[in-house]
């Protein structure tokens, strides 16, 4: 790299390739040679690579302070039964998401110096929010309550998005910036979360081997604040790293939409064929509603990459059929979902999934139109990402509806 760098320093466009080859090595080298002479190129470079570098090293010693505080924070939030003596199933499941969420929250109001009103806005939501979710009745049975806990955790996503976004709440394009890095949170999650079982084997393993049972203790006092600080490390990983993370998610998008695509107009094909229509599954129906939001997150996924894809009316054309595919299975849910509360009255659960089914249908029509207007009328690609951010807040405040309204409204039955 030294010979190649001093060999081009009147070769600027060489410089440059030399430079996104090997960053680390490249500005090692640099480091090197710069002391030794004196060239103009050379001056150029070193105020490029060490713009702000200073204050970037200040701020990134204060950000990992502030992550570890945060995952030990994590870490006691989800030690609380331990520590107070609670039933563990639950408190984990009326407050894993206050475990997640607002220690994410506090970081990007950190991140983005929201001011008071944010801030405050942000943390008076989540307390209502933790009051509320553990003041409602022990009641399994309890539909509209089993419909509180699935639909907080997305409240409480709708409001890290406020805090995430900051002063551009309203700004479409980081709503999309905003999607994306839950995409790429979801995988460096997922990533740690199979590294840390992998440890854990392991180290438990070599322990058995010497006759010492460390399992009990390992995973009370060890696994359990591992398993704790995963999103706030996984999230710190991205915001330093975006340009290894950011390019996985377009990659599985790309590799599972034809996949996905070919699944759905087998599954149609077969629905017409049989005459079997999911009238009565109840659990066909939730279904469905997760197959849509994995179908917009594979057409947002996509996009992200198909402006400058050399195949990129190929991939608009396959975003396309996967969204007619999609919208021809939502109206069969629709329908299934219509017949179920003709035959069987109102009840929370319909409620819920006909409220959501269709704000999904409208939003993915709109997509579909988007698409259909990109490949046969050469409009922007950035049209279609529109579509999906200006729902965000619709699909936040119908989460709110659920989690915090319905309940109420039928009496916690």
């Amino acid at each position: 790299m030294r010979n190649e760098i001093l060999n081009n320093l009147d070769n600027p466009k060489e410089l440059e390739k030399l430079y996104r080859e090997n960053k680390v090595s490249f500005k090692k080298e640099f480091n090197a040679i710069y002391p030794e002479m004196q060239h103009k190129n050379l001056q150029f470079w070193y105020e490029r690579l060490h713009f702000g570098s200073e204050q970037q090293s200040s701020d990134g010693k204060k950000e990992i302070g502030i992550v570890v505080i945060l995952a030990i924070v994590a870490g006691l939030l989800i030690n609380i039964p331990n520590i107070t003596g609670i039933d563990k199933e639950i408190f984990l499941t009326r407050n894993l998401s206050f475990i997640i969420f607002p220690v994410l929250i506090i970081y990007f109001i950190w991140k983005q110096k929201l001011e008071f009103k944010q801030w405050a806005g942000v943390c008076i939501a989540v307390v209502i929010a933790v009051f509320y979710m553990n003041l409602l009745p022990q009641n399994n049975a309890s539909s509209s309550i089993n419909l509180s806990l699935i639909h907080t955790p997305i409240f409480l996503w709708a409001v890290f998005g406020y805090a995430f976004l900051g002063e551009k709440n309203k700004n479409l394009e980081y709503r999309i910036k905003f999607l994306r890095y839950n995409g790429d949170l979801i995988i460096m999650s997922g990533i740690l979360l199979l590294s840390t079982f992998l440890f854990s084997a392991i180290t438990m393993g070599l322990f058995q081997l010497i006759d010492i049972q460390i399992e009990k203790f390992y995973t009370q006092y060890i696994l359990i604040w591992l398993l704790a600080a995963i999103p706030i490390m996984a999230n710190y990983f991205i915001q330093n790293n975006a340009q290894l993370i950011n390019r996985v998610s377009p990659i599985i998008a790309k590799i599972f939409t034809p996949l996905v695509c070919i699944n759905l107009f087998i599954y149609v094909l077969t629905m017409i064929i049989t005459k079997k229509f999911p009238y009565q599954d109840r659990n066909l129906l939730l279904l469905f509603n997760v197959l849509l939001i994995g179908v917009m997150a594979l057409i947002l996924f996509t996009i992200a990459e198909t402006a400058s894809s050399p195949k990129s009316k190929f991939n608009l054309v396959m975003l396309f059929i996967l969204s007619i595919l999609t919208i021809i299975v939502n109206g069969i849910a629709l329908y299934a979902i219509s017949f179920r509360i003709n035959e069987y009255g109102i009840s929370p659960n319909r409620i819920a999934v006909l409220g959501s089914n269709l704000l999904i249908f409208i939003n993915l029509l709109k997509v579909a139109y988007q698409l259909y207007n990109s490949i046969f009328k050469n409009e922007v690609v950035e049209a279609i990402e529109d579509s999906i951010a200006r729902y965000l807040p619709i699909y936040g405040i119908w989460a709110g509806i659920v989690a915090f309204i319905i309940p109420i409204l039928f009496q916690f039955k």
